[in-house]
């Protein structure tokens, strides 16, 4: 079955601790973060403090996505705040594979995002050092925006290039109940989302309807 992550960005701020907690129990697979700075996205949203904190409240993976320029000397303030999966962006980097290592040297999984305009095939070069692709399916830097069906091909076209390794593919922007069975069916194995999991009291439902979107028993 897909896993489900949640992006806090969609998240109450104001009760961060609790919407965290009420994820969990709803049966979150992992807690998205969404790291930006107000230069490689036009949002700035949060850093390592704010994931530190958060960090004893739950045993779920926290998958942290640094939409972040040249995140290379960063890499370590995220790993010490507790992250399990750090995705850097393929644009945002000189040296893609030096970071990349070093995600994986300080023991977290390392993850290569790709925007709706980069090109599957980036990947290529990087397979020895990737434990996940992020595929975006919207322009990174605001919740709440529509999917990008073009996007579908670019998921089949890395799930044909990945065949036979270790990595998995997630795919973040515009997921709800109608486009989770699209990216299921083009090949994702987690899904990002914001609004449809945390708009509404009952979370556990949302997290469900993305899960088995067609709801087959």
């Amino acid at each position: 079955m897909v896993k489900i992550a949640p992006s806090i960005l969609s998240a109450n701020f104001a009760n961060l601790a609790e919407d965290i907690k009420l994820l969990d129990v709803a049966g979150a697979d992992m807690i998205h973060f969404d790291v930006m700075d107000g230069c490689f996205v036009p949002n700035i949203s949060f850093g390592a403090g704010v994931i530190k904190s958060v960090r004893p409240l739950t045993n779920l993976i926290f998958d942290v996505h640094l939409m972040i320029n040249e995140p290379h000397d960063k890499i370590t303030w995220f790993s010490e705040a507790g992250a399990d999966i750090i995705t850097i962006h393929a644009e945002a980097c000189s040296d893609i594979i030096a970071s990349l290592k070093k995600i994986r040297s300080l023991g977290c999984k390392a993850a290569i995002s790709l925007n709706p305009s980069t090109s599957a095939e980036t990947i290529i070069p990087l397979l020895d050092y990737l434990d996940m692709v992020l595929i975006m399916s919207v322009n990174p830097g605001f919740g709440g925006q529509k999917f990008m069906n073009e996007q579908l091909a670019k998921i089949r076209t890395v799930k044909k290039i990945i065949a036979g390794r270790d990595i998995v593919i997630e795919v973040d922007g515009g997921i709800n109940k109608d486009t989770a069975p699209l990216a299921i069916s083009a090949g994702a194995d987690i899904l990002v989302a914001g609004t449809a999991i945390l708009n509404g009291d009952d979370y556990q439902a949302n997290i469900k309807s993305l899960q088995n979107p067609t709801g087959e028993k």
